[in-house]
């Protein structure tokens, strides 16, 4: 053999010749059943309505949501959260636990229709308080153990509404016991609790408070939801709700906080799930708008970054249009 000065015995870029070499040896896999797709209920019926701030995602009426858990069940995706809009507001957010609001009545229809499906209940306040904030308020500030009480109301009616699973995103202190005794007290023993344990207070969720009415009417949420500055209390949170009973860890936001979810990853071993969040989406949604970047690359790279750093689930408004790009992959 001809001498040769660049001659290397070990080559990486053998592993990376062709697609069916690349497959065999890729350490990640993304798949449609990795996905959780959230959904905005609406009273009424037929309702349709695109959110500005969110493209290709709409707040829907009971009898769409039924008809979106149908679709989205045949392209593999195995769960939804629901959020929803109700058709009243009070200082306290009594319309969380109302059995006739949006919420409730979605989670019982698609239960109904797709049996299958894992429903997911948020368990929080904003949306429902007149002033946006997660909890009941003593002057400005968030009474964290008068709000347990309604949290507790929150989870026990989306429960006996069918939920599989209830998410609290509130992020008061001791919801996670006081909601699992609330279950457990009211017979859904098996009803499982998806704790929203580290959520930052972060700007990447603006265009959700437009899709669910829910932004403060004073103030904002960060004495109670997590500095972005804090790593080690992430693992704080993770262990204290575990301890209260947490099924599932969410992380969230997911792309800024990637070195969180790694984290997080290595310190337990119980089911782990990201939420992309509303302003990751509509960033991507707006530059692939301008042609500046190719929307179905990006999506399903940035997904599988989440699936790379140890989530098992991710809850994400790309799950459909990932979920049928997935499919032409295959």
């Amino acid at each position: 053999m001809k001498d040769n000065k660049f001659s290397q015995k070990l080559r990486p870029r053998r592993m990376r010749i062709t697609p069916a070499i690349r497959s065999m040896i890729r350490e990640t896999e993304l798949s449609v059943k990795d996905f959780i797709y959230p959904i905005f209920v609406v009273a009424g019926k037929n309702v349709m309505q695109e959110i500005p701030s969110m493209p290709d995602c709409y707040r829907i009426s009971v009898d769409n949501a039924v008809k979106l858990a149908k679709e989205i069940w045949q392209l593999g995706i195995l769960g939804v959260e629901v959020f929803g809009l109700p058709e009243y507001k009070d200082e306290i957010g009594s319309s969380a636990w109302d059995m006739d609001s949006p919420v409730q009545k979605a989670i019982a229809a698609i239960k109904q229709a797709v049996p299958e499906m894992a429903v997911i209940g948020d368990v929080c306040l904003c949306q429902y308080t007149t002033h946006g904030h997660c909890g009941k308020l003593c002057g400005h500030y968030v009474d964290n153990d008068a709000t347990l009480e309604l949290l507790q109301k929150v989870a026990v009616s989306q429960a006996k509404a069918g939920a599989d699973i209830v998410a609290p995103s509130d992020m008061m202190d001791g919801r996670v016991a006081a909601i699992r005794d609330a279950l457990d007290d009211n017979g859904y023993i098996n009803t499982s609790i998806m704790s929203y344990a580290v959520k930052y207070a972060s700007g990447y969720y603006g265009p959700f408070r437009d899709a669910a009415d829910s932004t403060p009417s004073f103030g904002d949420r960060r004495a109670y939801q997590m500095d972005p500055a804090n790593a080690l209390e992430a693992i704080k949170e993770v262990d204290l709700d575990l301890q209260e009973g947490a099924d599932m860890i969410i992380v969230k936001p997911a792309l800024a906080y990637l070195d969180i979810v790694r984290r997080v990853r290595e310190h337990m071993n119980l089911p782990l799930i990201t939420y992309n969040v509303s302003g990751e989406y509509a960033m991507v949604k707006a530059a692939a708008k301008n042609g500046w970047i190719d929307e179905k690359r990006i999506v399903l790279e940035t997904l599988l970054s989440m699936k790379r750093a140890g989530s098992d689930s991710i809850i994400t408004y790309h799950a459909i249009d990932a979920a049928k790009w997935l499919k032409e992959i295959e």
